[in-house]
C-alpha cells in the first residue's frame, strides 16, 4: 500500500490486544491459585507482551516519526488506544481470566498462522514465532476451561458466569471496517470475520468437553478499536504508564 498509516492503524490494534491482556496476565504473579499457575501466568503475559514489542516496533519504524515502541507503550492517552474491550476487562476470577484468554487465543491463532503467508515479510516473521506461542496458550487455557466447567459445582458455576459475562465481547474480536478491508486486499493479514467458524470450533470442542454452553448475548459491546474504552481501562493505564510517567525517560 501507497500510504502506511492504514498499516500502522492495524499494528497498533494488535500491539494494543497483546499489551493490554498481557498486563492483564501480569497481575496474577503471586496471586494465582497455584505455583504452576504463578509460573504459567507470567510466562503468557511474556509472550503477549513480546509480541506487542515486535509490532510496536514495526509501527514505529514505519510511521517514521521518531516515536518508539515505548511511546506507544506508556506515552499515549487512552482514546489513543485500539484494543478490543475485552482485553481490558478487570480479571475477576480465574474461571474468567482463564476463559478471557481461551478466547482471545482462540481468535488469534488463526490470525497468526494466515499472517505467515502474509505479503508483508516483517509480519510473516513476527506471526511464525507468535503462532508457536499462541497454539500453548489454547492449549493451557482450555485443559482449565474443562477441568473447571466439568469440575465441582462450585467451579462450573464460576465458569458458566465468565462465559455469560464475556459473551458481549466477542463479536467485537471479529468486525470489519476500512482499515480491515484494505489489509485484507493487500494480502497482509486475514479479513477477521473469516476467522469465526475456526474460533466456533475451537471453543465448541472445548466447551463440549468442559459441559458448557455458548452464551448467547442480548447486545454486543463495541467501541474499543475506535478507542472507546471502559472505565477500567484508565485505572490500568494508570498502573500501567506510572514509572514512565513519573520517571520521563527512564530506560533499564
Amino acid at each position: 500500500m501507497s500510504d502506511h498509516a492504514t498499516l500502522v492503524t492495524f499494528l497498533l490494534r494488535l500491539a494494543d490486544d497483546h499489551l493490554i491482556l498481557g498486563h492483564r496476565l501480569s497481575e496474577w504473579c503471586g496471586h494465582a491459585p497455584m505455583l504452576e499457575e504463578d509460573l504459567a501466568m507470567p510466562n503468557m503475559a511474556l509472550d503477549l507482551i513480546g509480541q506487542a514489542r515486535l509490532l510496536y516496533a514495526y509501527a514505529a519504524e514505519l510511521e517514521g516519526t521518531g516515536r518508539s515502541e515505548d511511546d506507544f507503550a506508556y506515552l499515549r492517552r487512552e482514546r489513543e488506544y485500539l484494543n478490543c474491550l475485552m482485553v481490558e476487562r478487570p480479571n475477576g476470577d480465574f474461571a474468567h481470566t482463564m476463559l478471557r484468554q481461551l478466547y482471545f487465543a482462540a481468535f488469534m491463532e488463526p490470525m497468526w498462522r494466515r499472517m505467515t503467508r502474509s505479503s508483508d515479510e516483517t509480519l510473516a516473521a513476527i506471526a511464525a514465532k507468535a503462532v508457536k506461542e499462541v497454539a500453548y496458550h489454547i492449549r493451557h487455557a482450555g485443559e482449565w476451561v474443562i477441568r473447571l466447567g466439568d469440575g465441582t459445582e462450585e467451579s462450573a458455576s464460576r465458569t458458566r458466569d465468565a462465559a455469560a459475562a464475556l459473551a458481549p465481547y466477542l463479536d467485537e474480536l471479529f468486525e470489519t471496517d476500512a482499515v480491515s478491508d484494505e489489509i485484507a486486499e493487500a494480502g497482509i493479514a486475514p479479513d477477521p470475520a473469516s476467522l469465526r467458524p475456526e474460533f466456533d470450533r475451537t471453543i465448541g470442542g472445548i466447551f463440549a468437553e468442559a459441559g458448557l454452553e455458548i452464551a448467547r448475548p442480548a447486545y454486543a459491546q463495541t467501541g474499543g478499536r475506535a478507542g472507546r474504552h471502559g472505565e477500567a481501562m484508565g485505572f490500568l493505564l494508570t498502573e500501567l504508564q506510572y514509572m514512565q510517567r513519573t520517571f520521563p525517560g527512564a530506560v533499564w
